[in-house]
């Protein structure tokens, strides 16, 4: 018989089709004479059960083999549900255990676990209701976010994950090497480690972004886009960071900022509907289990436009609004997520665009504005998170953008490519980055950022 994901029976199914199913048992009642076996294979929120009664081959071993975890086979035909809450149910006709869960042992019983709990056990936790939901809405999105570009004419290109360059400057990087710890080499004269050595001939280090080079392509294919691993060494336990993750990262030649927010907007709202209409009883899970306002902000990005407001005009907002911030508010600092959320959340009640941030706080290769104090910059505000994307209008010009690369005590030399992009062809050009995870977290309401990762790194976490 064919074999069929549960989601598809459970919505095209119908009565006395014959089936195989596979999957992993929920859970069991043992009747006199018949028993009810829900059974899940990943494919959605909901069970099929299944009913078993005393006639079918070797049906009292069955029953001893059938507890929660245990993986099965079962062929059967669809009737019509006797019970509520489910349009149809499969008769077994014959059954086959794989792999037998010890009751006494299984570690998913039927209870709600906590996260941190199920943190633990990273090889089970994708069994359970919660993390069953947020894997295949991460799924939806991923999904999403290829279609957008792949509809807009974009080209996904594959960015190093090692690398000589440090794109944020943050100095919060992984270092990569070929030595043996236990030996070393040195230089002659200042006793330093001797990366001239080493594999790449210098020192090389896993990438916190791939931004740089997805410039050095979009000068060749105009519009260009990156998704897949970056990495922070930033020793942080807090709900929000990982040390891996995945960025998404546009970046389009002939595009100025005005162009990076409009690209930036659409794609956020594209991303949520997808998921909205894809993955509705997920969803509706997360708006009952997790966060009673997962469908309204889902709602807010999709139907309203979002505010667009300069840094200045802002921290005068901010410097008058009738909250007592644990950060201080004042011109040249920072956005700390508190304010940025009172202004999303509280004053706008709706994502926010902040433009043309102070040149101290920002990168170098950001457009300087002709103000000489400010770049073009953008930040994107979301209720309850905060900022989850964030982008700039590239400095195109040679003269200014070396200018800027000494002011940050960088060396322009080590970036002699990346310059060689302004000498050869250059042309305005935008782009942004997204942290997938941040943006899967704030669409289920998961209140931990390891929570949406199917195995999150973090300090001295890296088990699974």
């Amino acid at each position: 018989m064919m074999t069929r994901r549960i989601v598809d029976i459970l919505k095209n199914g119908q009565p006395d089709e014959s089936l195989t199913i596979q999957g992993w048992v929920r859970t069991k009642r043992d009747l006199k004479g018949f028993a009810f076996i829900e059974i899940n294979d990943g494919s959605s929120l909901s069970n099929l059960q299944v009913v078993l009664n005393a006639e079918m081959p070797e049906y009292e071993t069955l029953l001893k083999q059938l507890n929660t975890g245990a993986s099965v086979e079962v062929d059967g035909v669809l009737v019509p549900s006797q019970g509520k809450g489910q349009r149809i149910e499969l008769q077994a006709k014959t059954a086959k255990v794989y792999g037998e869960a010890d009751p006494e042992t299984y570690p998913l019983q039927k209870k709600r676990h906590s996260f941190e709990f199920l943190r633990t056990i990273g090889h089970l936790r994708s069994r359970t209701n919660s993390f069953g939901a947020v894997f295949r809405v991460r799924n939806a999105c991923a999904t999403a976010i290829h279609q957008f570009f792949q509809e807009r004419g974009f080209l996904w290109v594959h960015t190093p994950i090692i690398t000589r360059s440090d794109c944020e400057g943050a100095g919060e990087l992984f270092t990569v090497t070929s030595f043996d710890l236990n030996k070393v080499p040195k230089t002659e004269q200042q006793d330093d480690v001797d990366y001239a050595q080493d594999f790449f001939g210098g020192k090389a280090y896993l990438t916190v972004s791939g931004q740089l080079e997805a410039e050095i392509m979009a000068m060749a294919f105009s519009n260009v886009y990156t998704f897949g691993p970056t990495f922070r060494a930033e020793n942080s336990n807090t709900s929000r960071h990982l040390a891996e993750f995945w960025m998404v990262e546009p970046e389009m030649a002939f595009c100025d900022l005005h162009g990076d927010m409009d690209l930036a907007e659409a794609f956020l709202q594209h991303v949520f509907k997808y998921v909205m209409e894809t993955c509705s009883e997920d969803m509706e899970f997360f708006n009952q289990r997790i966060d009673d306002s997962v469908l309204a902000t889902a709602e807010n990005i999709i139907n309203n436009e979002f505010e667009r407001i300069t840094y200045t005009d802002a921290i005068a907002l901010l410097e008058k609004a009738p909250v007592n911030f644990e950060y201080p508010v004042s011109w040249g600092l920072d956005l700390q997520s508190e304010h940025e959320r009172y202004l999303a959340e509280q004053l706008f009640k709706k994502p926010a665009i902040v433009t043309d941030y102070p040149t101290g706080i920002k990168a170098f290769y950001m457009r300087l504005n002709d103000d000489q104090k400010t770049v073009r910059a953008m930040d994107i505000l979301a209720p309850k998170i905060g900022e989850i994307i964030g982008g700039s209008q590239r400095e195109e010009r040679l003269d200014v953008l070396t200018q800027r690369m000494q002011s940050q005590g960088l060396n322009p030399d080590d970036l002699w490519w990346y310059l060689d992009l302004r000498r050869f062809g250059t042309v305005p050009h935008a782009g942004f980055g997204l942290g997938f995870e941040r943006l899967v977290q704030f669409m289920t309401g998961m209140g931990n950022i390891r929570d949406v990762i199917p195995f999150p790194r973090t300090p001295l976490s890296a088990d699974f």
